[in-house]
């Protein structure tokens, strides 16, 4: 199988089940660089720029990122582009810093608990259109609690003033994305629980739950308690962590999933993108690709040589676009350091997830090594009930 990708400007490529993504020529896309012309001031530098949530705003795409300041603290910064690939515009201030007492909240919000939640910094944003509005999905570090990491809501319509609404839920989480449609007149999230003791790898960090609510503010999420993907039991690229990477997207193969793993080596833990195809109807039932679309490279982080780079051998995506002819532009952080583009297509990535796919709460194989033929059939694997 092989797809025609465009990217912009006239830039064409080919995808196929062997390069299911290609990368963008002119990454990176967005850097410290760029992001220091617009802050000038001393307390606003930063060194990094990267895990950004991504999103079409009228005629323009919208870009949420992180960025490391120089004492340290993660702040999300707002950049626009017209084609969603170059000439990004950076807002001249952060859109979002920890919270103080006087930002908007929404209703039942415990403004002094949300301060104290995000006295640390603000990480990792996921922009979720859900209900013709904008749910921003992001990380809050408690500044005197080790290790306290609480994902939490806020919504926009406009991306200048955001609503914070609190923590998703009553304990540490670090990754949570939301469907952007309800499924059955529930909203529909995935969720990455952190482990009970900090600094942890495996665990729940192998695990992927889903969540339901009937109302997005309210911050009253049922959690089941059997994840609907698990690795952890052989050696994949996935083996030591796993985690919902961009919100799903809508294509006629079902809800497309792009998720990070990790595999603990000798030399570190290298982040890989992976892909995963859950059914339009039941997102339980999941598809799960054995083979990561995206392994770090030297590629990924163009730097000077007196530039500041912050973790080696990662690629981290918080943003998916679909495109009306299938085409999919993925954002993704290079070492944590900047901001990249690649681009792949859907009818490749569904196919990875059904003729090359893994048990979604096993990690056993679906298909002969030495054939590459289906085991047990090319139907969907179904999730726990």
């Amino acid at each position: 199988m092989k797809r025609t990708v465009a990217v912009a400007g006239g830039l064409r490529g080919t995808v196929s089940l062997t390069d299911p993504v290609l990368r963008f020529p002119g990454n990176p896309i967005l850097t410290p660089r760029d992001v220091n012309e617009a802050w000038r001031e001393p307390h606003l530098r930063v060194v990094t720029v990267h895990n950004a949530g991504v999103a079409a705003f009228g005629p323009e795409t919208v870009m949420l990122f992180r960025s490391h300041l120089r004492s340290g603290i993660s702040v999300l910064g707002l950049a626009t582009s017209d084609n969603g690939v170059t000439d990004w515009r950076v807002a001249p201030q952060p859109a979002l810093l920890p919270a103080t007492p006087t930002d908007p909240v929404g209703r039942d919000v415990d403004r002094a608990a949300i301060v104290a939640g995000e006295a640390g910094g603000v990480e990792d944003p996921r922009i979720n259109p859900v209900d013709g509005t904008f749910a921003i999905t992001y990380s809050g570090y408690h500044a005197r609690v080790p290790d306290q990491v609480r994902v939490a809501l806020a919504t926009t319509d406009d991306f200048k003033t955001f609503v914070r609404h609190g923590p998703m839920l009553g304990r540490d989480m670090r990754n949570v994305v939301i469907f952007p449609e309800r499924v059955n007149d529930r909203y529909v999230g995935l969720f990455r629980p952190n482990d009970v003791t900090p600094g942890d790898i495996g665990g729940v960090f192998t695990q992927i739950q889903v969540g339901y609510t009937d109302d997005l503010r309210a911050n009253r999420w049922e959690i089941e308690p059997e994840p609907i993907m698990r690795t952890g039991g052989g050696p994949s690229a996935f083996s030591s962590k796993i985690g919902p990477g961009a919100p799903p997207v809508r294509t006629p193969h079902g809800w497309l999933n792009l998720f990070h793993g990790v595999r603990t080596t000798m030399d570190g833990n290298p982040y890989v993108l992976g892909v995963a195809l859950h059914d339009l109807d039941d997102v339980r039932t999941v598809r799960v690709a054995s083979m990561p679309v995206l392994f770090p490279t030297q590629a990924d982080c163009r730097t000077g040589a007196s530039d500041y780079v912050h973790v080696p051998n990662v690629v981290f995506s918080c943003g998916l676009v679909r495109r009306p002819d299938g085409t999919l532009l993925i954002y993704y952080g290079g070492n944590d350091t900047v901001m990249n583009i690649a681009v792949s297509h859907e009818d490749v990535l569904a196919e990875l997830c059904t003729r090359y796919g893994q048990d979604p709460l096993t990690g056993e194989l679906r298909y002969d090594l030495s054939s590459g033929a289906p085991v047990g059939g090319r139907g969907p694997l179904t999730g726990p009930r």
